[in-house]
């Protein structure tokens, strides 16, 4: 890596750390939304978010990170590493800009790119992803939102499920099926839909970590064709290529509540005494805490990878699937022995390890499961 790009690296990191110290405690005992949008707008105010829209459209400066119509993986890994460290809230509302931002830099006109990547960039409009649906989740081609052609215009129906910033996400990249019936291949496409564009509801439901998310409904949502993002039958290459741009991001995730998870066992294994020593001194728990830090650096190591190969335009397949295996199966049980090593503090609601064991358990199933990553890895090692 040249200087000039381990330096950029090095002050995101200060940066994310610096907004974490500042903010994280200001989120704690908010409402959802208004956790969300106080998170997403000091994350706007440090130029954060700037990082998750490629430099050619209003984005950060990768100075040789990546290309210029591209988002650095490596940017933004380092900044949900230390994110997460802080606040789940903080992580979430950063990659959820890049996630609903990167199909509009991928297959959006010059002119709708200038129109909602900019605005996303500054934190001025939230963003969305909507592709899950109750019968389509590691199956995309299982999609059953349709978009029917009326002249120049789409009109969009279906029921999407999971997807983060529902009712408040100013901008929803849709996965939609415009040719085909659920479950044949191709026939889908991706389109860029304003919230305002009439016929959406939400509904939104609790997940064990807080966290905005919920149900969109589209009743006869009335989009231009401008607003399609790529072409027509190309939307499930788009969505998984955004997929694959920001997996990797989710192992970094992962690190960074592991490694929160280490700190705060470290720093309770050295205050807390029982049978008259303390317990950093008892040989079993010393060996957790060496398990603990040798799976969080094969994971680090696994994810800067994955990280710097598809910054370099690589496909990465197999680094990508094997860091985010890696990462988050490792870091679920780096957390789960965080709260077992706390005895009943790490049960205790409000703990800061009872709170990493509710958000690092979601790491493992969105954005491709734990068993999707292994088939994807299977196929890549044995043909």
């Amino acid at each position: 890596m040249k200087r000039d790009e381990h330096e950029l690296l090095a002050d995101l990191r200060v940066t994310a750390r610096a907004v974490g110290l500042a903010f994280a405690p200001t989120l704690e005992g908010l409402d959802e939304d208004t956790a969300a949008r106080a998170a997403l707008r000091v994350l706007a105010d440090a130029g954060l978010t700037r990082w998750m829209v490629p430099q050619r459209d209003g984005g950060g400066d990768a100075r040789g990170l990546c290309a210029p119509e591209e988002v650095s993986a490596r940017a933004v890994c380092v900044l949900r590493d230390e994110l997460a460290w802080h606040s789940a809230m903080l992580d979430v509302m950063l990659v959820m800009q890049g996630l609903s931002s990167y199909p509009v830099a991928r297959g959006g006109s010059p002119s709708l790119r200038a129109e909602v990547l900019p605005a996303l960039a500054s934190g001025e409009r939230i963003g969305a992803f909507a592709l899950t649906e109750p019968g389509a989740g590691s199956s995309v081609e299982d999609v059953a939102t349709r978009a029917e052609r009326e002249g120049e215009f789409w009109r969009i129906s279906g029921h999407k499920t999971f997807i983060s910033n529902a009712g408040i996400a100013d901008h929803y990249s849709v996965l939609a099926r415009t040719s085909g019936e659920p479950g044949s291949r191709g026939g889908l496409t991706m389109f860029s839909v304003p919230w305002n564009a009439g016929g959406i509801t939400t509904q939104r439901f609790e997940v064990i970590g807080p966290h905005p998310i919920g149900d969109v409904l589209f009743e006869r949502v009335r989009v231009t064709d401008d607003r399609r993002l790529g072409d027509i039958g190309e939307g499930q290459q788009l969505a998984l290529a955004t997929l694959g741009r920001f997996r990797t991001s989710v192992a970094a995730c992962a690190n960074g509540l592991a490694r929160r998870a280490l700190d705060e066992t470290k720093s309770r294994l050295k205050a807390r005494s029982q049978f008259g020593r303390e317990l950093a001194t008892f040989q079993a728990l010393r060996f957790d805490v060496a398990e603990m830090d040798v799976r969080l650096r094969a994971a680090q190591l696994l994810t800067d990878e994955a990280a710097m190969a598809v910054d370099s335009g690589a496909q990465a397949i197999a680094e990508v699937a094997r860091a985010k295996l890696f990462a988050t199966e490792s870091a679920g049980w780096i957390c789960d022995r965080a709260v077992q090593l706390h005895g009943g503090l790490g049960v205790k609601r409000g703990s800061v390890v009872e709170r990493l064991y509710r958000d690092v358990r979601a790491l493992r199933i969105y954005e491709g499961t734990s068993e999707i990553q292994k088939l994807v890895l299977a196929r890549e090692v044995l043909g």
